[in-house]
């Protein structure tokens, strides 16, 4: 998973946020200010930079301006202020995306998977046919088979069959699940995970015990 460097100078905030990047699989590191924050950046291998605006020291905006001096890599600014000035000055200065506090962690996560794609796009493009045993998954052509023969698969379905393949033996949560498939503004609960799962198991036949449900938190793809 990719590993994005928070910034922020109030651990509350720093806690919080590496709570829910640990929860959905990311790697992270932080920084108390923006003069640390260019001294960890310094090390590489980031892929993402989560960053505040006010802070001391150096601040977000400043921080910002030198990171584009050596690298694309994206970055989003974490700001209390919300006046459409603010954003703007954010973008012209090569920032990806701007989050207004207070924030919702669930939309911030979502926010971060949404950029790490745009960003990657090469990746996205670069799905591969999966294969297992006579179980064959094809992203570029939206059709799976078993035994050669087509499973009759809704879109959603195939969706998570698609990223349940992709993320084989990693825990997936029904928000994780919701927030991936049917977007993070999505009005629905963990029953249409739940319903949509149970049809995809139905459709898999003998091979529906790779979807195992992981009790109390979701469901975990993996090879019997």
């Amino acid at each position: 998973m990719a590993k994005i460097l928070v910034v922020d100078d109030e651990e509350r905030i720093r806690d919080i946020i590496k709570q829910y990047l640990k929860f959905e699989g990311y790697d992270y590191a932080e920084a108390a200010n923006g003069q640390q924050a260019l001294e960890v950046f310094e090390k590489g291998g980031f892929d993402l930079v989560l960053m505040d605006v006010m802070m001391p020291f150096v601040d977000g905006i400043t921080a910002l301006r030198m990171i584009r001096e050596k690298s694309n890599v994206p970055v989003i600014l974490l700001t209390a202020r919300g006046e459409e000035y603010d954003k703007l000055f954010g973008f012209d200065l090569g920032a990806d995306d701007y989050v207004v506090k207070p924030f919702s962690p669930k939309e911030l996560v979502a926010r971060i998977r949404a950029v790490l794609k745009r960003a990657n796009p090469e990746k996205e493009a670069a799905e591969k046919l999966y294969t297992y045993k006579d179980l064959v998954v094809n992203p570029a052509s939206y059709e799976a088979r078993i035994k050669n023969e087509k499973m009759n698969l809704t879109p959603k379905e195939f969706e998570l069959l698609c990223y349940f393949v992709s993320n084989k033996g990693v825990v997936l949560t029904r928000e994780t699940l919701l927030n991936e498939i049917w977007g993070y503004d999505f009005y629905g609960d963990s029953r249409t995970v739940d319903t949509h799962v149970k049809m995809l198991r139905s459709n898999l036949g003998e091979y529906r015990d790779l979807i195992k449900t992981v009790w109390g938190v979701g469901y975990r793809y993996d090879e019997i």
